[in-house]
């Protein structure tokens, strides 16, 4: 331990009244007397104090435990009394988590820690290289006084307890859902799946697609799904019948319309809304969210507005009793953009 040094300037600092009234400065009064600590001079103080801390970080390690217990072991049953036992373990382990390791590094602060007080005076913010070095040293011997190295019991507990900390959140991440897998790139649509009537789910005869008109159309299938609306808006779609000599020839896509029916996803691209507004004499798509605008004859190409990718096309033929259906799924993700498409 270290006496306060004051700086010379405050030293030489004295009272001077002006005409009996408000001194011009004051004096400066300094620190008070120091105040050593128990465990500073009494090694049993500093074993108590010692034993305290790893105390308060046992309870941090078994509380932590109790939440991952109570989240493992109690089973939800889909009663209110383990659903409460559940809540009040993982709440009552959480806290205690939390609370006794942060009351141990407190403790420890303020009893097994060095408790020395001093003056730094104010010198230009990057010291030279002399200076830097030294407080490079200074730091390396604050780190041997804090005395962590000398008691491997403290330091053990502190790191199994920082250690377990983060577990039970980890494990409540899982709560979030399952991973998404493939389901964002795929859609009810498959061989042989009817195109229909949304959202009659009526199918579709291709001999009732006229020229220039335009369906909104659902697989038959998809009052099936148990997620329907989910399904519904992957796979809507829109069906226009134009001149087949209008749009530009594709080796890519040959066979994938129906005499001039063709089929493209109904979800924009940019964020997913549904599009909507198809315009007969320019063949043109519009989405009325922020105005993205497709082009028919060019397969659907983005001519403007904020989206990036054309609309995907929808493969699709004729059964043997005239209804149109699809002949796969999607050959790339409908709906919006996101970072793995670009």
């Amino acid at each position: 331990m270290s006496d306060v040094q004051l700086p010379n300037s405050d030293k030489s600092a004295v009272d001077q009244p002006d005409a009996g009234r408000t001194p011009v400065r004051f004096r400066n009064p300094g620190l008070p007397a120091h105040q050593h600590r128990r465990a500073d001079s009494d090694p049993k103080a500093a074993r108590r104090a010692e034993r305290q801390v790893l105390a308060m970080l046992g309870l941090s390690a078994l509380g932590t435990v109790v939440s991952l217990v109570g989240y493992f072991a109690i089973p939800l049953d889909g009663t209110f009394g383990t659903l409460r036992l559940s809540n009040i373990t993982l709440g009552l382990g959480l806290g205690f988590g939390i609370f006794f390791i942060g009351t141990a590094a407190v403790h420890l602060a303020k009893t097994l820690m060095p408790d020395t007080e001093a003056i730094d005076e104010r010198h230009p913010q990057r010291g030279t290289d002399e200076e830097r070095a030294t407080a490079a040293e200074i730091m390396t011997a604050s780190g041997q006084e804090s005395g962590l190295g000398r008691r491997p019991f403290i330091l053990g507990g502190l790191v199994g307890a920082a250690a377990l900390a983060p577990l039970p959140a980890v494990a409540l991440l899982r709560d979030l859902g399952p991973l998404p897998g493939d389901s964002l790139s795929t859609t009810l649509w498959a061989p042989g799946v009817r195109l229909a009537l949304d959202p009659s789910a009526e199918p579709i005869r291709a001999a009732d697609v006229t020229l220039g008109s335009v369906f909104h159309v659902i697989p038959e299938n998809l009052y099936e799904s148990s997620h329907f609306l989910d399904e519904k808006a992957k796979a809507a779609v829109l069906i226009m019948r134009v001149d087949p000599g209008v749009v530009q020839y594709r080796a890519d896509r040959e066979g994938w319309d129906v005499d001039g029916i063709y089929a493209f996803s109904k979800i924009c691209t940019h964020v997913g809304c549904p599009v909507a507004l198809y315009e007969q004499q320019t063949h043109h798509l519009l989405c009325p969210c922020h105005q993205s605008t497709f082009d028919l004859t060019q397969h659907c190409k983005v001519i403007f507005g904020p989206a990036k990718r054309a609309l995907p096309q929808l493969p699709i033929e004729v059964d043997d009793e005239g209804y149109l259906v699809a002949t796969s799924d999607f050959h790339e993700p409908p709906g919006a953009s996101f970072w793995e498409r670009g």
